[in-house]
C-alpha cells in the first residue's frame, strides 16, 4: 500500500485562506503536514504535536507528540485505515469518482449531521467550498448538545460547490 494514494497534494495551496473558517479550533499558527482525500488536515502545532482536523466530523484530535511519533502511530492497528479513510477512498476510486485539480471528496450529508461514511454519501467538491461549507456547519453546531435538531444557514458560499 502506498499512503500517497490516500493523500491530497497540499503543496502550493494557501492553507491560511482555505482553513480561515477553522480558527478556532485550529490555533493561529500551525503547519499543514498531510491532508487526506476527504480534506481532513493533519497539522503540526507550535509544540511539535500532530493533530487531525476532521472537517466532516467537526473535531480536532491530538494524534501524536511529534511527526516521528505520528509516523510510528499511523502504522499501529487500524490508525491508517481510520485516519486516511483507506477503505472509503478505495470504494470511491472503484466507483469512478476521480478527483480533479483542487477537488477532494466531500459529503452529501456531513457526518456531523448524521451522514454515513459510505460511497453513496460522497461527492466530488471544490476544496475551497468544502472547507467553507463545513466550517459554517461547525460554527453553527459547535456548542449544541448531541442529537439537537438544527437548521443550517449557509452564506457566502461560491457557486457550483458540488459537482
Amino acid at each position: 500500500m502506498n499512503l500517497s494514494d490516500y493523500l491530497f497534494d497540499h503543496a502550493g495551496k494557501d492553507w491560511s485562506e482555505l482553513l480561515s473558517g477553522w480558527s478556532p479550533p485550529l490555533p493561529p499558527s500551525f503547519t499543514v503536514f498531510l491532508v487526506n482525500r476527504f480534506g481532513d488536515v493533519f497539522a503540526v502545532f507550535e509544540d511539535g504535536s500532530v493533530h487531525m482536523l476532521d472537517v466532516g466530523g467537526s473535531t480536532l484530535l491530538r494524534l501524536a507528540d511529534s511527526r516521528e511519533d505520528f509516523e510510528d502511530k499511523i502504522d499501529e492497528g487500524e490508525n491508517a485505515k481510520e485516519w486516511l479513510l483507506l477503505d472509503l477512498v478505495d470504494d470511491c476510486v472503484a466507483a469512478g469518482l476521480a478527483l480533479k485539480e483542487n477537488q477532494c471528496y466531500g459529503w452529501k450529508m456531513p457526518p456531523i449531521l448524521g451522514g454515513e461514511y459510505a460511497t453513496a454519501n460522497v461527492v466530488l467538491t471544490d476544496l475551497s467550498a468544502h472547507y467553507s461549507f463545513l466550517a459554517e456547519i461547525y460554527r453553527q453546531t459547535t456548542n449544541l448538545p448531541d442529537r439537537t435538531q438544527v437548521e443550517i444557514v449557509v452564506t457566502n458560499l461560491p457557486k457550483q460547490t458540488i459537482q
